[in-house]
């Protein structure tokens, strides 16, 4: 099985450690690197982009003050590397989709705060903010993915309407934009209930979780808001049963639909397909406290404590996600279609300087919101099966979101005692 980088913007927090050792193996890969002084292992998840792998053991071959190994690790990787730092045979660094807040609560990753000093201001914020608890920064970014809508110009400018800037304007595009052969919008086969999350909050101007650790969405703004996604599926706006999902830019490209919320990935193959008949919008605002709104994620390199090298470990992490900017570029852009973490990076990067892919650069940067590290699993589970209820079945979004704050708030109290 081969993973995306986008799977990170949907996917949960690492599962349960318990019963999956044996997923682990027994080979950590140490003792494989080609340099000098004390033998990392280093772990990645398997991506689906071509000559990543060779990559990132590139980087580790150049490398002179460590033997770094790198292992490419295919399957459930979050739980295998969950598993694997309750052991000694885990990896001395590694990548991962948080840290979560059992990691750090738990001791099994170190504090990188250090590494990042004087320029931890250049790392975009909102990437940064669910890698730091307690004051400290337990894993560092290393390339940003975000979500935005894809509209075809010519098929708006025949229907004679405007890019939608507020979320009744989507709405309204959708339903002018649905023709016998065309749907308005596609934002998934389930109808966006996988793939918004939390985004149609943040466009109200609210939040997940709030700074302070509270449920952010407890607010009859919320209840709107989520109100008029289901009316995108009641006009019978929406693109269903596509041949591909979301993250393939399939129907768009191939005219099934006029708009498509999608990723930053899919910018090349839609560009090639289209030409420059299309455009790059952030998720439209909703009311007068709303905003615009960019679902953003980056997986982390952290620290085993458990590493018997905790300090080449983050000198290795250093070097190569803080000092060689160089790499940190071409793991963005050279194998996919990525930003890099480092702000002043996305801004020079030749690839990201013009079109919509400026446009990306730049809704990240203001708009960009990722899940917060208090968002635990039950809280997501509970928050999409009434996400699916209120699109699809058309159920009350007050009611239904009572019941989600109730056991998001029992959520939050329950992580914030540990």
């Amino acid at each position: 099985m081969t993973i995306s980088r986008r799977g990170l913007l949907t996917a949960g927090a690492a599962g349960s450690a318990l019963g999956l050792l044996s997923a682990c193996g027994s080979n950590t890969g140490r003792g494989d690197g080609s340099g000098g002084g004390p033998k990392l292992s280093q772990w990645y998840h398997q991506y689906g982009e071509t000559g990543t792998e060779q990559a990132v053991k590139k980087y580790a071959a150049a490398y002179e003050k460590a033997a770094v190994s790198v292992q490419w690790r295919p399957g459930n990787y979050d739980q295998q590397t969950a598993a694997a730092l309750l052991t000694d045979s885990g990896p001395d660094v590694f990548e991962v989709n948080g840290p979560s807040l059992d990691m750090i609560q738990g001791g099994q990753v170190a504090d990188l705060t250090d590494l990042l000093k004087g320029v931890e201001d250049d790392f975009n914020q909102a990437v940064l903010a669910p890698k730091r608890h307690d004051g400290k920064i337990w894993g560092i970014p290393q390339v940003i993915d975000m979500q935005m809508l894809y509209y075809r110009k010519s098929l708006l400018d025949a229907a004679g309407v405007k890019p939608p800037a507020t979320l009744d304007e989507l709405v309204d595009t959708a339903r002018k934009l649905t023709t016998k052969k065309v749907k308005g919008l596609f934002l998934g086969n389930d109808a966006g209930a996988g793939v918004l999350g939390g985004t149609p909050l943040y466009a109200a101007g609210l939040s997940l979780v709030t700074e302070d650790g509270e449920v952010g969405f407890d607010d009859p703004a919320a209840a709107r808001a989520l109100g008029k996604i289901h009316r995108l599926y009641a006009d019978k706006s929406l693109l269903l049963g596509a041949p591909a999902d979301w993250s393939d830019p399939s129907a768009f490209t191939q005219g099934l639909t006029a708009m498509q919320w999608s990723g930053l990935w899919a910018l090349p193959a839609v560009k090639k397909a289209l030409g420059d008949d299309f455009g790059v919008l952030p998720f439209p605002k909703e009311g007068a406290q709303g905003k615009p709104s960019v679902p953003v994620g980056a997986y982390a390199a952290a620290v085993s404590t458990r590493s018997r090298h905790q300090q080449a470990g983050k000198d290795y992490l250093k070097w190569l996600w803080v000092e060689r900017t160089d790499y940190q570029e071409d793991f963005a852009l050279s194998y996919g279609f990525h930003i890099p973490a480092r702000i002043s990076l996305a801004k020079k990067a030749a690839k990201l300087r013009e079109g919509a892919a400026a446009d990306a650069v730049r809704f990240t940067t203001e708009h960009g919101y990722a899940q917060p590290l208090l968002w635990t699993p039950a809280a997501q589970t509970a928050y999409q099966d009434a996400l699916n209820r209120i699109i699809k079945d058309g159920a009350n979004p007050d009611s239904e979101l009572k019941k989600v704050v109730r056991k998001v708030s029992a959520e939050l109290d329950r992580v914030k005692k540990k």
